[in-house]
C-alpha cells in the first residue's frame, strides 16, 4: 500500500511539474535553455494564494547560477503587502540591518504592482549582480544588489526558509 501512495504522489508531482505554464517571452528569450525544476501549490489557511514554479537551466537549481522564480496570484494583494511580507521573511532569515531593509522596502515598493488574481511575478536571481521582476507584459524593474537578491530567492530556497515544503516542491524533491 506504501508503495502505491509513494507512486500516486510521484504521479501527481510529475503532473503538476508538467502543467508549469511556460515564461513570459521576454524571460525565455533572455535565458535560454531553462526548464522546470518543481512547483509548487501555496494555500494560506483554506485560501490558495499562489503556485510557484523554479527554473533553472536544464532543470538543475543552484544558488550560485542564474534562475527564475515563477509566482502566479489567486488573489487580490497590494505590492507594498508583498515588500512588507518579504522583509519579515528576511528578518527570519537573519538579515537585520535595519537601514538595508529599508532600502530593500523602497526598492521592492518601487517594482512590485498591485496584484490581481490571475497576474504573474517572475523574479530572475543574477548570482551576486541583481534580482530583475517581471509581469506577463515585461519588465517591471531591476533591483541592481547582489545581497538583495540573494536575500529575497531565499525567501523560497533557503534551508531555513519557513516553508520547507515549498522549498522541497520547488527543487522537485517534495516526492522523493
Amino acid at each position: 500500500m506504501r508503495r502505491s501512495i509513494a507512486g500516486l504522489a510521484v504521479v501527481v508531482a510529475s503532473v503538476a511539474h508538467a502543467a508549469a505554464p511556460a515564461l513570459p517571452a521576454m524571460v525565455a528569450e533572455a535565458m535560454p535553455g531553462l526548464e522546470a525544476v518543481g512547483s509548487h501549490h501555496f494555500r494560506y489557511l483554506l485560501f490558495h494564494v499562489y503556485d510557484a514554479t523554479l527554473w533553472a537551466p536544464q532543470g538543475r537549481w543552484s544558488a550560485a547560477s542564474p534562475f527564475v522564480l515563477d509566482i502566479r496570484y489567486a488573489l487580490d494583494i497590494r505590492g507594498r503587502d508583498l515588500s512588507k511580507r518579504s522583509i519579515e521573511e528576511m528578518r527570519k532569515l537573519g538579515h537585520d540591518d535595519a537601514a538595508k531593509l529599508a532600502r530593500w522596502a523602497g526598492e521592492m515598493d518601487r517594482v512590485f504592482p498591485d496584484i490581481k488574481p490571475g497576474d504573474r511575478l517572475v523574479g530572475v536571481h543574477v548570482p551576486g549582480r541583481e534580482a530583475r521582476f517581471y509581469s506577463a507584459r515585461g519588465l517591471l524593474g531591476t533591483v541592481p544588489d547582489g545581497e538583495f537578491a540573494r536575500a529575497f530567492f531565499d525567501i523560497w530556497l533557503a534551508e531555513r526558509t519557513s516553508e520547507p515544503a515549498m522549498r522541497r516542491g520547488l527543487l522537485g524533491t517534495a516526492a522523493r
